[in-house]
């Protein structure tokens, strides 16, 4: 399957680039524990396959669609310019038709990154960005 292959893709981009950031950014996966520290900004990765059709009478191709998406999360209290600029950031990580490769599989950005509207939790305010991907394999 390969959605697991553009979850890899996009988490490996995404864990490099925030270990750069200073202070390093700690990311929350799907379905792995995480317990966010007091007042950290962190991010939160989630993979959300679409549709997988195919485009072929023979049934070889597959076409794998689907939204990545980013959750920034700034501690309360803050405003939203941190949150905001990170957003920015991952704009430019995830540019508009960037093409990731493992082999001869390979996924495209095919959205501008865009942010969603911002959520404020209980200590923090969460802001989702998110983009639209494909895969096609013969």
């Amino acid at each position: 399957m390969s959605h697991k292959i553009v979850r890899a893709l996009f988490e490996a981009r995404l864990a490099a680039w925030a270990k750069l950031q200073k202070p390093v950014l700690r990311i929350a996966y799907q379905n792995v524990v995480f317990k966010p520290a007091d007042g950290e900004t962190y991010l939160r990765a989630f993979l959300m396959p679409a549709h997988t059709g195919s485009d072929d009478l023979a049934g070889e191709h597959r076409v794998y669609t689907g939204l990545f998406q980013i959750t920034i999360v700034t501690p309360a209290g803050m405003g939203s310019g941190a949150g905001e600029g990170l957003a920015d950031d991952l704009s430019a990580l995830f540019a508009l038709n960037d093409r990731l490769t493992r082999g001869d599989f390979t996924v495209l950005v095919m959205t501008p990154v865009e942010p969603g509207p911002e959520q404020q939790e209980d200590t923090g305010c969460a802001l989702p960005v998110s983009f639209q991907y494909r895969a096609d394999t013969t």
